[in-house]
């Protein structure tokens, strides 16, 4: 049974920062959400590397990545990812409609049970990944649970450093906030289109001075 999670003022802090942070973005970034709400995360749950990403798991293809600290390069297989898609835990937003919970590999497995699988064997231990945990997002506000299209923030650890029940109560407490920020960053880079300049509407007010028309043909 899990005992009571408290949040220090560190923590508090650090959530709050993350929150009202204003980042200044002239632009939004070409993919994703801003590398800097990224960086913070990575400090506030502290795990080794963590991935952003946009996933169509019907076609077994991602739309982008977005990896922090950046310099982590190239350390990840997504082929050797997908192989064993169906049989990870990755695949639980899928088989479970559920786009909420914050789900990590104990959650599924054993330590024994973990190294026994395919997908530790051939997309996590060759890069030194023992433990990871994963927040889902819909990809777009039209998407409902179960959509095959979603994004994901998905943090990574090495031997020894599980995730705790505070490091799940942070993503889960931050979720709408990244929601948010992902949505807020597709409207910029894709904005509605504007009405060509003097296009009127049924709604729209009449100069003053204009005589009220008398019927609904003068209307129209």
């Amino acid at each position: 049974m899990t005992g009571p999670v408290t949040a220090s003022g560190r923590d508090l802090r650090a959530l709050a920062r993350i929150i009202r942070a204003d980042r200044g973005e002239g632009e939004p970034p070409a993919e994703g959400v801003a590398p800097s709400l990224l960086g913070d995360l990575l400090g506030l749950v502290r795990c080794d590397h963590l991935l952003f990403i946009g996933s169509d798991s019907s076609r077994q293809v991602s739309w982008f990545a977005q990896l922090a600290p950046a310099e982590v390069g190239d350390w990840f297989d997504p082929a050797a990812g997908w192989k064993h898609y169906w049989s990870s835990p990755a695949s639980y937003p899928d088989r479970s409609g559920d786009l909420r919970s914050v789900i990590k590999v104990s959650d599924f497995y054993s330590a024994r049970q973990w190294h026994s699988t395919g997908f530790y064997h051939d997309a996590c231990q060759p890069y030194g990944i023992e433990h990871e945990m994963m927040l889902c997002l819909p990809a777009g506000p039209g998407q409902t649970a179960g959509s095959e299209r979603t994004v994901r923030l998905i943090l990574f650890r090495g031997p020894g450093r599980d995730f705790s029940e505070r490091d799940r109560d942070l993503l889960t407490v931050l979720r709408p906030h990244l929601h948010q920020a992902y949505l807020d960053a597709e409207r910029r880079r894709h904005p509605a289109p504007r009405s060509p300049p003097g296009t009127g509407t049924c709604c729209t007010w009449p100069p003053p001075g204009t005589p009220t028309p008398r019927s609904p043909a003068a209307w129209a």
